[in-house]
């Protein structure tokens, strides 16, 4: 702890993850930015129906937990989920053709960027209702719990998110239940067009919070992959052997607006400057290179995500539009409509 109370993760020396997590947690964070660049762009060509919500300059955080997680823990994520579908181990082609709304998506092309959902990969939802999600990924945990099944649930929300009230209701009962689970706040210091501090009486808008639930004040770098594996690593080992809930507040930046429609006019050029400064992807490979770790490794990674998000996208184009066959199924527990009929 440090004098302001803030918990922080070791990064270098003793406790920085073994080298085989490092680069592992590169490979995740560099495929999370290729994607979602590609995305932009297919976004620009009028391939991606809908809008999207890019976390460029945000991938640590969802790279750390991925790496960290179970196979068989829960993730729970906003409408501004790709990266950590990504990370749960969701396979490129399908998220895409789900962006695009073709057949191939992963619900067919009906659920779209805010709404990409995988339970094979414990990705359960992205949702395009602030909040909407904490009270269902407290839910789950419940239901870890009351099975003893060993599952977390890791819920992530941005700052704004701690303004409702699902936030302090969900926080509350898990406290009270002292139950699996892991809420991430990604702070990005925006809510949409809104900076966090304008309409927030605390600083840290989820960590000065959490003494109300009995909880410990976590705050770390949410541009540091390191340190958001370790952070991972205790919250998600405490929550499993029944030492309750945590809340994290991760600090970050995005470097683009709030959503495709949004230029980000209303942030100040300095502070963007400075935080793209702070760009996690670029920063980690240059700690890997002062560990010693050989240029030409970091480069085959990059090769391999890149050859990989181009052989996803082609996939994702040929897949066709979905068919009338598919308008009412997964509407009904039986998977179509003839519980009417």
């Amino acid at each position: 702890m440090t004098e302001d109370n803030t918990a922080t993760a070791t990064v270098v020396g003793e406790g920085a993850p073994q080298l085989t997590t490092r680069l592992s947690l590169f490979r995740r964070m560099t495929e999370l930015r290729v994607f979602e660049k590609r995305v932009y762009d297919i976004f620009l060509q009028g391939l991606v129906k809908g809008t999207t919500h890019l976390s460029l300059g945000q991938e640590a955080i969802a790279a750390g937990f991925g790496e960290a997680m179970r196979s068989d823990d829960w993730t729970f994520a906003t409408y501004r989920g790709h990266a950590h579908t990504v990370s749960r181990g969701v396979p490129f082609a399908p998220i895409m053709a789900e962006l695009m709304g073709r057949r191939g998506g992963l619900m067919a092309g009906k659920g779209g960027s805010m709404h990409l959902t995988s339970v094979e990969h414990g990705m359960m939802g992205s949702y395009a209702i602030v909040g909407a999600h904490i009270p269902i990924a407290t839910g789950a945990a419940f239901s870890a719990k009351y099975r003893k099944s060993g599952q977390v649930s890791v819920c992530f929300f941005g700052d704004g998110t701690t303004n409702i009230g699902a936030f302090h209701e969900a926080l509350n009962f898990a406290a009270v239940w002292k139950l699996p689970i892991v809420f991430v706040c990604e702070n990005n210091l925006y809510m949409e067009y809104t900076a966090i501090s304008a309409v927030t009486a605390v600083e840290h808008p989820a960590a000065d919070r959490a003494g109300a639930y009995g909880l410990e004040r976590i705050i770390v770098d949410g541009n540091d992959a390191d340190a958001m594996y370790e952070i991972a690593n205790k919250t998600l080992d405490r929550a499993r052997v029944g030492g309750g809930p945590s809340l994290i507040e991760a600090l970050t930046y995005r470097h683009a607006g709030h959503s495709r429609a949004d230029p980000g006019k209303y942030r100040p050029d300095e502070e963007v400057a400075a935080w793209i400064a702070k760009d996690p992807i670029p920063n980690y490979r240059k700690r890997l290179l002062d560990a010693g770790v050989d240029e030409s490794v970091l480069d085959r990674i990059e090769k391999e995500v890149a050859e990989s998000v181009d052989i996803a996208t082609e996939l994702a184009k040929a897949s066709p539009p979905p068919g009338e066959d598919l308008i009412l199924k997964d509407l009904w527990s039986d998977g179509s409509s003839t519980w009417r009929n």
